[in-house]
């Protein structure tokens, strides 16, 4: 062990109170481990955000430091935000599974980030020494094929980190949660246990992803028109069993939209998806055929702005168009704060004669979390010193640690961490250090983290009062010779537009000639005093405070 150095010391820079952002750094001596590294996407409060992503800021200047990066599974909220954050750590070695590595590739090479030489395959089977930890990986089942958790061997003892995972009895690819592993490494003795809580809050155990497969033979058959069926496109199982059920069915299918045309084509290219050529065909050959041969997978099961579904289901796309005796399937989470956007896609969807299925009314998604009684038998097997909760909202954290604590785990030896708290183990003894600044960085168009709660707080202030811009151009001696002039968006009905600027108009004309002749040699002070004006007219006469931008040409 490096002197001076804790035997172990992890924080998390995201993932802990939040879904998305999973971002762990192990530090060992003077090497550091990251687990995953993803995104988030952002909710209606974001006004304009494409993506978000993990604060790194506490690994800037340690970029050596870094042995590599461990990957647990290929959904966004895990290896998402590599593209954007890789290179600024250094571009340090990433070790993922076939199909982990394959969806990171695709990733990469859309940001044009070159990762010739760092990209490191790895199984269960797999073993690694990086620094001063071995690694072991074992196999997990999840919503994603070659989905792996961790068992780290360091100075403080053994650590695992369980990943997402379920304990499915009966998944579509056979490739079960790695039980005896588990119990292996409980007869060895666990010093920590890092576990998944998103499902935490649910009583029992999760269906098996199969049971998704029986529902979809059930539904095809009865269906009298097209089928469309929308769900991530990263879930291949949940995409193999819709294409055997469509083949059953006797329909062809169609793959609509890019990021499900490129997982299809990444997953039947490394054998994870098992289709025959003659079951696929093009959309436009798709919409030539009787409705009752046909299933469409799509995404924009979320009710995203800009999915194809949603164009489809506003009977705005290019190329479709419902009819009666569509049938649209929805198999995927109401991820929170998505609730009103789906609400929404399901009553358009509606509108334009389709029926719909959705999780509420049809068992058409399973999680591929761990619910109460999983939990309970992990900790069982493993039986761990210490425990913390990963992967969840704050409130699936809480349940999480209190099921721990009914399982008999003393309370003092659960850890119930957020984003920045360091827990360290030197010397047999265990403790929290003082909260590192931790955050998230918005992605908006080629921007990243050019944007603050500044930026923010004015989005959201013109979405909800209005815009409104004032110009005018004065002399040197402080006279007006242009304006003011004033611009509203957002802010007047068309009825009340010329009679109120024209009143905002006078009424700042002669505070401006009033205090005019100040302008060049304190231009700020007027332009605040601009604001102020026009915010109370605006205030007093509609109850509106617009956003007011003044500018003040000198000339």
């Amino acid at each position: 062990m490096t002197p001076g150095c804790p035997d172990l010391k992890l924080v998390a820079l995201g993932g802990l109170g939040e879904i998305g952002l999973n971002l762990l750094v192990v530090e060992c001596g003077e090497r550091l481990l990251l687990i995953d590294c993803g995104l988030m996407f952002p909710d209606s409060a974001l006004s304009g955000i494409d993506l978000i992503l993990p604060d790194i800021a506490y690994l800037e200047g340690r970029e050596e430091q870094i042995a590599g990066i461990l990957l647990t599974h290929g959904h966004e909220d895990h290896i998402g935000a590599l593209p954007f954050l890789w290179l600024r750590m250094g571009r340090p070695p990433i070790y993922g599974t076939r199909l982990t590595l394959a969806l990171l590739k695709n990733r990469l090479e859309e940001h044009d980030v070159n990762f010739s030489g760092r990209l490191h395959e790895i199984d269960e089977t797999s073993r690694l020494t990086l620094g001063e930890m071995e690694i072991e990986f074992f196999a997990v089942s999840h919503s994603i094929g070659d989905g792996v958790g961790l068992a780290l061997r360091t100075p403080a003892g053994l650590v695992v980190h369980t990943g997402d995972f379920k304990l499915d009895p009966n998944p579509v690819d056979g490739r079960q949660t790695d039980t005896d592993r588990l119990r292996a490494y409980g007869r060895e003795g666990v010093t920590l246990l890092l576990a998944d809580s998103t499902n935490a809050e649910n009583p029992g155990h999760s269906l098996s992803e199969s049971t998704v497969g029986h529902v979809f033979h059930d539904i095809l058959p009865q269906c009298g028109g097209r089928v469309f069926l929308a769900t991530f496109s990263s879930n291949i199982h949940r995409l193999q069993q819709a294409m055997d059920a469509a083949h059953k069915a006797g329909r062809k299918v169609a793959v609509h939209g890019r990021s499900m045309e490129t997982n299809v084509a990444i997953a039947r290219r490394l054998g994870y998806l098992k289709v025959a050529d003659t079951l696929l065909v093009s959309l436009k050959q798709a919409l030539t055929l009787p409705p009752e041969q046909v299933l469409i997978l799509t995404t924009g099961s979320q009710g995203e702005p800009m999915s194809g579904l949603l164009r489809i289901a506003l009977g705005e796309h290019k190329d479709i168009q419902l009819q009666p005796g569509d049938r649209v399937i929805l198999s995927s989470k109401f991820i929170p704060g998505n609730e009103r956007a789906i609400g929404n896609l399901i009553n358009h969807l509606y509108r334009q004669g389709a029926d719909v299925d959705y999780e509420k009314v049809s068992e058409v998604h399973v999680s591929g979390h761990a619910s109460q009684e999983e939990l309970s038998l992990v900790h069982r097997w493993l039986k761990p010193d210490y425990f913390v909760p990963i992967h969840g909202e704050y409130r699936h954290l809480v349940r999480h640690a209190r099921l721990a604590e009914q399982l008999g785990h003393p309370e003092d030896r659960i850890f119930l961490l957020e984003n920045g708290h360091p827990l360290v183990f030197e010397g047999g003894r265990t403790r929290i250090e003082p909260r590192i600044p931790t955050g998230r960085v918005l992605v908006d168009g080629k921007g990243v983290g050019d944007l603050g709660p500044a930026q923010l707080r004015d989005r959201r202030h013109v979405a909800h009062q209005g815009l409104l811009v004032a110009v005018v151009a004065l002399d040197r001696d402080g006279a007006i010779v242009y304006g003011p002039e004033l611009m509203a968006r957002g802010l007047l009905s068309d009825e009340s537009s010329p009679e109120l600027l024209t009143e905002a108009t006078q009424q700042l004309a002669e505070m401006l000639t009033n205090h005019g002749i100040k302008a060049l040699t304190d231009a700020e002070e007027i332009q605040q005093e601009m604001r102020t004006q026009l915010r109370r007219f605006f205030n007093r006469r509609l109850g509106r405070r617009p956003l007011v931008i003044p500018r003040i040409l000198a000339l």
